[in-house]
């Protein structure tokens, strides 16, 4: 079945600098996780993980999936937002926001996409399940700012 990767998706959740920070630790432990499942070295960034990635992204904060066949990224409400924009294999492509709408269309990326889901749908749940447990649970206080009373 074929996927618009190219159409707009509904996000879950806004994409606050919070939210993107907590998303990009949240994958690069999920990361980490699938480099030790498949007996692999372990990453020191998101490197190699840009279809996981931009897919949980898009899941979660909507927005379209936008790349090439080097790399893949969102472009969510009119702003490019990569969740490996630091990793070493974006900072070495010459464009790695260059964006192929017909790429998206090859049915070698939509089976790879279409492969990925199941995995990302997981993390997508176990994400959602973090934020909601953090809205319901705030960090600590920072002790230096509690004041002790009599």
């Amino acid at each position: 079945m074929y996927s618009d990767w190219n159409a707009c998706h509904v996000a879950q959740l806004a994409c606050t600098g919070a939210h993107f920070s907590h998303a990009k630790d949240f994958v690069f432990r999920k990361w980490c996780e699938l480099a030790v499942e498949r007996n692999v070295v372990m990453p020191v960034d998101l490197s190699g993980s840009c279809r996981y990635g931009s897919l949980f992204m898009n899941r979660v904060f909507g927005g379209s999936l936008r790349g090439h066949f080097q790399h893949q990224y969102n472009y969510i409400d009119h702003r490019v937002v990569d969740l490996s924009h630091d990793a070493a294999d974006v900072g070495a492509m010459t464009h790695p926001y260059l964006h192929e709408p017909d790429y998206f269309e090859l049915d070698s990326l939509q089976d790879s996409l279409a492969g990925c889901l199941p995995r990302v749908d997981r993390w997508v749940l176990e994400f959602l399940a973090e934020v909601d447990a953090r809205q319901q649970c705030p960090a600590d206080p920072d002790p230096a700012a509690v004041v002790l009373r009599a």
